[in-house]
């Protein structure tokens, strides 16, 4: 056996540098799709470089989050490709809250062994949703350590930096009695709540990914991989044609009564009427099936509402009259009364 032909040690310790070198630079051509015309340099420096946004007043708005136990599903079903589209549009949303559009993107990808086929999927969907959302992925880092993660499976975590003037900068300060809350509809579960969903269907109920969800022809798999959408597009629209909006909350983690009331000031309540929209199929059966209260599912999932923009009351048929022309779905889901700062039900 020549020289060559000998295992490392590392890689007996199961990190093989060669196979994880040569998934890094498989995918370079992907990531070169997502360039803008601020980045400078392209993959493989230690640090991506970016061009400070020109403009007066500028502001960076950043912003970390992780795909969690959605990965589980993805793992099972070895499907990787929208796990990466939901962290890239999860943190999208997070940052668009307060009206800043997104410049760039990085990843942390950590997993026990690096399996090409599995990152080269992964790094497709950021890929995918960075040029959907015009922004680039600057870089990223890829670690591999066994015996922390389960083999097969990989831990997904994203960072966005994005700008807004600081004139632009929505708050929640505005917001009054009387105003009107627009939901827009989510894709599913989004990324959150995935550890009580997993449990109930199947644990409890005993059902596979590959099963039909009951009363559709869609599997539990494909229903809980739903791609988390991004509201950049007509939340970009209103902003663009001038409607004042006092604040929006992205419904993630914590649903509608801990998001909301992180943007209301303490002097108002946001009623939302639970009958202005129909819940999906996949949060009826976790609820009925797991015997959950309904207050806590609308604490722990979104119940088919992704994001919600807060406006005037004056504002609303000129807004709602550009989402139709952008074919954008939406609800008329509650409006704003006097109150304590907290999340209220009419339903």
């Amino acid at each position: 056996m020549s020289a060559k032909e000998v295992k490392s040690a590392y890689a007996q310790a199961g990190v093989n540098i060669d196979v994880k070198m040569s998934a890094v630079s498989s995918i370079k051509e992907m990531v070169a799709s997502t360039k803008t015309i601020n980045v400078i340099g392209g993959i493989g420096a230690f640090g991506g470089l970016y061009k400070v946004p020109e403009g007066k007043n500028m502001v960076l708005v950043s912003s970390t989050d992780g795909v969690g136990t959605k990965l589980k599903v993805a793992a099972a079903m070895k499907k990787h490709d929208t796990v990466g589209q939901d962290i890239v549009n999860h943190c999208v949303n997070d940052i668009l809250v307060q009206g800043a559009r997104p410049l760039f993107f990085m990843d942390y990808v950590g997993t026990a062994k690096v399996d090409p086929a599995q990152f080269k999927g992964i790094v497709s969907g950021l890929c995918k949703a960075c040029r959907e959302n015009h922004m680039a992925l600057l870089g990223g880092e890829t670690a591999e350590m066994p015996g922390l993660y389960p083999a097969g499976e990989y831990d997904l975590v994203g960072t966005i930096v994005g700008c807004v003037r600081r004139e632009d900068i929505i708050t929640g300060k505005s917001i009054r009695a009387g105003d009107v809350m627009i939901g827009f509809p989510s894709g599913g579960l989004q990324t959150n709540g995935f550890s009580l969903a997993r449990r109930v269907i199947f644990d409890l109920c005993q059902y596979s990914w590959k099963d039909k969800l009951p009363g559709t022809n869609q599997t539990f798999g494909d229903a809980l991989l739903a791609v988390h959408r991004s509201f950049l597009r007509p939340v970009a629209k209103l902003l663009d044609r001038k409607i004042k909006i006092s604040g929006m909350a992205h419904i993630t983690g914590g649903g509608f009564p801990d998001n909301i009331p992180r943007v209301l000031p303490k002097a108002v309540n946001a009623e939302i009427d639970r009958a202005s929209w129909t819940v999906p199929t996949i949060f009826k059966f976790i609820q009925n099936q797991g015997k959950v209260d309904r207050d806590e599912m609308y604490r722990v999932f979104n119940m088919g509402i992704g994001y919600v923009v807060i406006l005037p009351k004056n504002q609303l048929e000129k807004a709602t009259n550009i989402l139709k022309a952008q074919h954008q779905p939406y609800s008329v889901i509650g409006v704003i009364r006097k109150g304590t700062g907290i999340v209220t039900y009419k339903n």
